[in-house]
């Protein structure tokens, strides 16, 4: 079995900045991509940043120059740094990894959620 927990959510005022962390525990052989995801109510839930195993990072557009994505592989966890947040950066936040277990087999595993919100 395959946990995914985010924490570092919560309300910022536009222009600040938050540190999202996601730490993925179980039966762990490897882990591939690790991804953060966002949906805002009324709209489909979107990819804001990825990093492969590797270091490789990808970015939404909206949020590049912005957001930082980091991965600590020895302890299986992604960071995701917000800076100039703005108001339409509010949604629930994701953590998604792609996890290769004891099974051999690689599955992508979900965290439950992390509220951000972004007001005056």
């Amino acid at each position: 079995q395959v946990q995914v927990v985010e924490s570092g959510g919560g309300l910022v005022q536009p222009g600040g900045s938050l540190r999202l962390s996601c730490a993925v525990s179980g039966s762990i052989l490897s882990i591939n991509g690790m991804s953060w995801y966002r949906q805002a109510p009324g709209k489909e839930r979107e990819l804001v940043a990825s990093i492969s195993s590797g270091g490789r990072t990808n970015y939404a557009d909206s949020v590049k120059g912005r957001f930082t994505i980091s991965r600590d592989n020895a302890k299986n966890t992604v960071l995701l740094q917000m800076n100039s947040l703005k108001p339409e950066d509010t949604a629930v936040y994701y953590c998604n990894a792609n996890v290769r277990t004891m099974t051999l087999r690689s599955s992508d595993y979900w965290g439950q959620g992390t509220q951000v919100t972004v007001s005056s």
